[in-house]
């Protein structure tokens, strides 16, 4: 069986395996897309195409819906070339349930992939037909925190941004100025409405989207690229919105053991690829059943029906932050990276594993949510911080069948910590005075900063996550030397001072020091990370 157009008509055979097909007309659907393009998305990766590209198929399902999604890669072409051109922009979500049952299905939701790609006219062109599109309603983004940074941590261009306003609309590369470049298309075709709706997993993610949009707008202004009222047309949020918004799924890399399930059942061509840019991504993807989008009903140009869409709730501004922050600064993703970068240093693979089987990381986990987290975090109204953290600790975190990697929750960490321990230590600042009574989460920051050293507990090498700080960072740690804590001297001040990176300096909230007592512990020898956390965590 071939995951193709042409493949899926010999349903019986799909059925017989166990997998769902759509109960709509794909080709039908892909079409009205291509004619009347009504929600596009940047960022066309494993989490959209089984998150959003799963909503959008339950919508087509329901009949409320009558066109898919319009999917554009701005960042590695390959995912086009390699995931979508080969399965006609077919995609199979496989959701993984605590008790081993999986759910196949086809998606048919992803009608048309686009690279944006200036230096491609045919493809730069067509990207341009669909933002001058009247039917385009929103936009939607996950091309992760990282996507919408402009600046280095001092402050800086990052060097594709600064070619990016010295270029102008026509040479955009990046992400902001490839969108910028299009809404620019879409002002002069008739200063049509839209919303701009940032789905990345990051706190006010609608205000870092408007905010890095504005600044390539003002940029290109004073570069003579465009006119005042283009920056205007970008600046009303009666015209142009950039609703906020809260996402929830846990989403690991593709399963190598799941590909060879899939080709045992008959399924063609499963095994995941490594693209030049590093994507990890495979013709099907792998998730988690729960799920959570909380979106800011702010659309100029309305809307599909999303609020009928599985764990979509529609909502007002203050609702999606109190949400977000709920989940972004407290009971989720401060967990993941807290102890996943330690783990790694630990020798655990497995995020689930770990956690079922080492006493000491699961209290830990459990501290930051329920101990550090709960007490200072406003309740959304719409979802209940001890009922979501008692699911995330009774079903979703213990699920080995996911197979989440602790290497994975390791990736672009220096971009999150500002977010994910930030905002609890000003909450504890602002609630006692100082952060001091903290414990597990300046472990986890000593945690990552002893996992960027590159050598386990046991001293054997490994290779970092990707994260755009990488290099800075060992830069500065260069000269510790594990076994040898004297090495440690004021290497950690400015990164733990870095009121870019945390959003506060962590001595004057009362843990710097803390987090470098933690970290020299750890740097004592072999087997110092697990002894440190023993001494902290059993306290």
């Amino acid at each position: 069986m071939k995951l193709t157009l042409e493949g899926i008509k010999n349903r019986e055979a799909w059925e017989k395996a166990g997998i769902t097909l759509p109960g709509y007309d794909v080709e039908k659907v892909s079409e009205k897309a291509r004619k009347e393009p009504e929600w596009v998305h940047f960022g066309i990766g494993n989490i959209f195409r089984i998150f959003i590209g799963g909503i959008a198929d339950g919508l087509l399902e329901e009949g409320v819906l009558d066109r898919g999604i319009t999917c554009v890669e701005t960042f590695d072409y390959d995912v086009v070339d390699k995931i979508y051109d080969p399965y006609d922009n077919l995609g199979l979500s496989v959701i993984l349930h605590g008790d081993g049952v999986r759910e196949y299905k086809v998606l048919g939701s992803l009608a048309e992939a686009v690279k944006a790609q200036s230096s491609d006219p045919e493809q730069w062109n067509r990207l341009k037909e669909i933002f001058r599109s009247t039917s385009l309603q929103m936009v939607s983004f996950t091309i992760t925190e990282k996507g919408y940074a402009l600046q280095k941590a001092d402050g800086t261009w990052l060097p594709y941004v600064k070619a990016d306003i010295e270029n102008g609309p026509e040479r955009a590369n990046g992400a902001m100025a490839v969108l910028v470049a299009m809404l620019f298309e879409r002002y002069q075709a008739g200063k049509y409405p839209l919303a701009l709706v940032s789905m990345d997993n990051c706190s006010r993610n609608g205000e870092k989207l408007r905010e890095s949009v504005l600044t390539m707008a003002e940029e290109w202004q004073k570069k003579g690229f465009v006119d005042a009222d283009f920056l205007a047309y970008v600046s009303d949020e009666q015209t142009v919105a950039f609703p906020w918004t809260m996402i929830d799924k846990i989403t690991p890399r593709p399963s190598e053991q799941i590909a060879a399930d899939l080709e045992k059942l008959g399924v063609e061509n499963m095994q995941p690829v490594i693209t030049g840019k590093k994507t990890y991504i495979a013709p099907f993807v792998n998730a988690e059943k729960p799920q959570y989008l909380v979106i800011e009903d702010s659309f100029p140009n309305g809307r599909p029906a999303l609020e009928k869409g599985f764990g979509v709730y529609l909502a007002d501004r203050n609702t999606v932050n109190l949400s977000e922050r709920m989940k972004v600064t407290v009971c989720l993703n401060p967990v993941h990276s807290a102890t996943g970068p330690l783990g790694v240093v630990l020798g655990y693979d497995l995020f689930a594993h770990m956690l079922n089987t080492n006493e000491d990381m699961m209290k830990m986990a459990r501290m930051v949510a329920y101990d550090e987290g709960l007490p200072v975090v406003e309740d959304p109204g719409i979802l209940s911080p001890q009922a979501f953290v008692d699911e995330l600790f009774n079903d979703r975190f213990p699920n080995e069948y996911l197979g989440d990697t602790n290497l994975r929750l390791a990736v672009d960490v220096s971009q999150m910590v500002g977010i994910r321990f930030g905002e609890t230590i000003k909450a504890h600042v602002a609630k006692y005075g100082n952060a001091s009574r903290l414990t597990a989460i300046p472990l986890g920051i000593a945690g990552w900063l002893r996992y960027m050293l590159a050598v386990d507990d046991e001293g054997r090498d490994y290779e970092l996550a990707p994260d755009p700080m990488n290099e800075e960072l060992q830069e500065q740690l260069g000269d510790i030397v594990v076994g040898k804590p004297e090495t440690l001297k004021d290497q950690l001040k400015p990164v733990l001072s870095n009121e870019r990176l945390f959003f506060t300096d962590l001595y004057k909230a009362g843990v710097g020091e803390k987090v470098e007592e933690m970290f020299r512990e750890m740097i004592a020898g072999k087997g110092a990370v697990k002894a440190t956390l023993h001494k902290y965590i059993q306290k």
